[in-house]
């Protein structure tokens, strides 16, 4: 249910009704926009009387939303725009952020190496996985804490924000205390209670959606984390599992006018994991801001041969450079300037 006051910001009229659906309704809500006009109210609000609050003064309007993700919904505003650092705006209609890095941050140099191929491309935020989900246990799983202080310190270097990934939730605040994004995976889409304390950050959360996950799942996952109070979730479309076995994931490009219709939040595309090769990527990139995306999230390393995960998907230097320059080309195209 959104509620939509006359006024902006006002104070006095907010906490009052905020605090009669939380003593007469037992119903959570939250301050969302930012005029401070409207009020959502997650969850079934079935029993609430809408009259009610549509007779105090000062009220607007009230609408019962029909989608089950009440607070993603684009009902509530046209468009999400987050500041990930200073100058960099993710989901503005003028921009297209591009995120790259190793898979694995493995070693000081590797780390450094790879942070200095990603500014050199003018792109502004550095990916490295610390914690890695990988499909077999003997597999490497990261350098844990020890990784996160080498991505910060590479950001700090080279003036860039940093995205990690998350895989429980003793993790998020870890990975919260060094890096600038927090992201979610695949494989944990649906991990709820992960979710919700990536509701309780204050970071910006990347949620990837899962291997089979409808639009509908996609966009509830994102509401565990709105409904927790972070306003600051960005999609992330980076293939699902289908019949197809020749490429790693097939990248489901038609999802993201649909999401644009769907949600306010930001889209992302992740070419790497779809592509499941280095050679690929590029046009899968290419083919994501096409299709509307506001970013991008791609994995590179100096030499993706002695990578310790998903080497043959990352691109090497001359790829990564290659790739940058279709992919600025591209985004002109549509009237985005590559940040």
């Amino acid at each position: 249910m959104l509620i939509v006051l006359d006024r902006k910001h006002d104070t006095p009229l907010v906490e009052h009704i905020r605090a009669l659906l939380q003593q007469k309704y037992n119903c959570e809500s939250h301050l969302i926009g930012e005029n401070g006009r409207v009020i959502a109210v997650p969850g079934d609000t079935a029993h609430v009387d809408i009259e009610v609050f549509e007779n105090i003064d000062g009220v607007k309007s009230v609408d019962r939303v029909e989608q089950p993700y009440k607070l993603a919904s684009r009902r509530n505003k046209d468009r999400t725009e987050i500041t990930l650092r200073p100058g960099t705006l993710l989901g503005s209609r003028a921009h297209l952020i591009v995120m790259a890095g190793p898979c694995s941050i493995e070693s000081p140099g590797q780390m450094d190496e790879t942070a200095a191929m990603v500014k050199e491309a003018g792109v502004s935020v550095l990916r490295g996985g610390a914690f890695k989900p990988r499909t077999g246990p003997y597999s490497f799983n990261g350098m844990g804490e020890d990784g996160l202080k080498l991505l910060r310190k590479a950001g700090e270097k080279y003036g860039m924000a940093t995205i990690s990934e998350a895989m429980n939730e003793a993790q998020i605040d870890l990975v919260a205390a060094y890096a600038d994004i927090v992201q979610i995976g695949a494989r944990n889409m649906q991990n709820y209670d992960l979710l919700r304390k990536a509701g309780a950050c204050r970071k910006p959360v990347m949620l990837k959606r899962g291997l089979s996950a409808t639009l509908e799942e996609f966009l509830l996952a994102a509401e565990y984390i709105l409904a927790g109070g972070n306003h600051q979730v960005i999609l992330c479309e980076r293939g699902i599992r289908t019949f197809e076995e020749e490429v790693r994931f097939t990248l489901c490009l038609g999802s993201l006018p649909a999401l644009r219709e769907m949600t306010h939040l930001p889209i992302v595309v992740d070419p790497s994991h779809c592509a499941g090769r280095a050679r690929w990527v590029k046009d899968t990139a290419l083919a994501g801001i096409a299709a509307g995306a506001d970013g991008l999230i791609i994995e590179i390393h100096p030499r993706p041969e002695e990578a310790l995960s998903d080497g043959p998907q990352s691109l090497d230097r001359e790829q990564w450079t290659d790739t940058m320059h279709g992919i600025r080309a591209v985004a002109a195209a549509v009237k985005r300037t590559v940040l």
